[in-house]
């Protein structure tokens, strides 16, 4: 007798093909152009960036018709990473989505970007993240003769509004809007203000520069080349608790960037309060119907792609006085994931 085999699993890319093939918009600039593929292609032949590992000519043949439902097309996609194509020890990913949608519309070449910077991704898997103080193990004791200080940050988008490489101005407003709602609903050591960057005082301005909350480059070549800077300073600002130890910026990078920081060493201590703040923040967005996106198979939802699942960075500033007149500090560097900064060295940890 014959046994049937299991249906194979079809891919994602194909099980969605027909749907994604009808989303090439009727826009005359995308679906009129004059000059074919191969004649747009860019020149990616000294690129670094990850996009340039993935992105082929075929795919952009492929690809580059489509748009999400709010415009965003791959050349959009691909912009920030055309225009940067050098990059430091610290690896990019030389690209931004434009929305959620995105992920979804340019799957052919997001997913194995994503899997290319994020080692052990999936397309078909589910991501799990441990937010849970408790289960780290070490941290608490970093030698202070040399760590300076610790931060932990990370981005959150909120569903319905496209990304600030694509929102209007409308949806930017929209969403400081609800930033500051959200943000003096905080309590006890979260409680503090907010700084509309439009309208920030000369003292305003040096008190959160001394405090390390402002710094000279707000906005970064990346934010100009993505959209990410476009009306600046409208509709951006800074809140901060009244430790000035939890920052909140807002429509920079992402619709929120979150991050704790404390000087001294104990890293774990900040991850707690870190994750503490966090967790208080989603909830209250989760009451006023404004969700921040999560996707099964991708985690937390953000700009770029490198910032995907649970989206944290911890950074831990140390001093090292002597190791940089080494011949081989470069070289150091690279092999740890470290960014050189001008009398300073971050040690960056990436968690997925």
């Amino acid at each position: 007798m014959w046994k049937l085999k299991p249906p194979l699993e079809m891919p994602l890319s194909l099980k969605y093909n027909y749907i994604l093939e009808q989303l090439t918009p009727h826009d005359p600039a995308i679906t009129g152009r004059k000059l074919s593929a191969e004649e747009e292609f860019p020149n990616l032949s000294k690129n670094q960036t990850c996009m340039a590992n993935v992105l082929t000519v075929q795919m952009y043949k492929r690809l580059r018709g489509r748009a999400t439902q709010s415009g965003f097309t791959l050349d959009d996609v691909i912009q920030p990473g055309v225009d940067q194509s050098e990059h430091s020890c610290i690896r990019m990913a030389g690209c931004v989505a434009g929305d959620a949608e995105s992920y979804t519309v340019f799957m052919q070449f997001f997913d194995p970007l994503i899997e290319l910077y994020h080692s052990g991704y999936q397309a078909s898997g589910k991501h799990t993240s441990d937010m849970n103080p408790e289960n780290l193990k070490g941290g608490s004791d970093l030698d202070g003769q040399y760590v300076l200080g610790c931060r932990i940050s990370t981005g959150r988008d909120v569903d319905g509004f496209s990304f600030p490489p694509h929102c209007s101005r409308g949806e930017r407003h929209a969403l400081e809007k609800l930033a500051i709602a959200a943000l003096h609903v905080m309590d006890d050591e979260f409680k503090g203000t907010y700084h509309s960057l439009k309208n920030l005082s000369e003292e305003d301005c040096q008190d959160l520069t001394n405090a390390g909350i402002l710094t000279d480059n707000l906005v970064t070549p990346k934010m100009f080349s993505s959209g990410m800077a476009r009306d600046w300073p409208d509709a951006r600002g800074v809140w901060h608790n009244d430790m000035k130890n939890f920052i909140v910026w807002v429509n920079k990078e992402d619709h929120l960037r979150i991050t704790f920081m404390q000087q001294g060493g104990n890293l774990k201590r900040v991850f707690t309060q870190y994750s503490l703040g966090v967790k208080m923040l989603e909830e209250i967005y989760r009451q006023k119907k404004h969700p921040f996106i999560w996707k099964d198979n991708l985690g937390y939802v953000l700009t770029c792609p490198s910032e995907l699942g649970t989206g944290l960075r911890a950074s831990v500033r140390i001093r090292l006085k002597y190791i940089s007149k080494h011949e081989k500090f470069d070289e150091i560097l690279q092999r740890l994931r470290l960014e050189k900064l001008i009398g300073t060295v971050f040690k960056f940890l990436k968690f997925h």
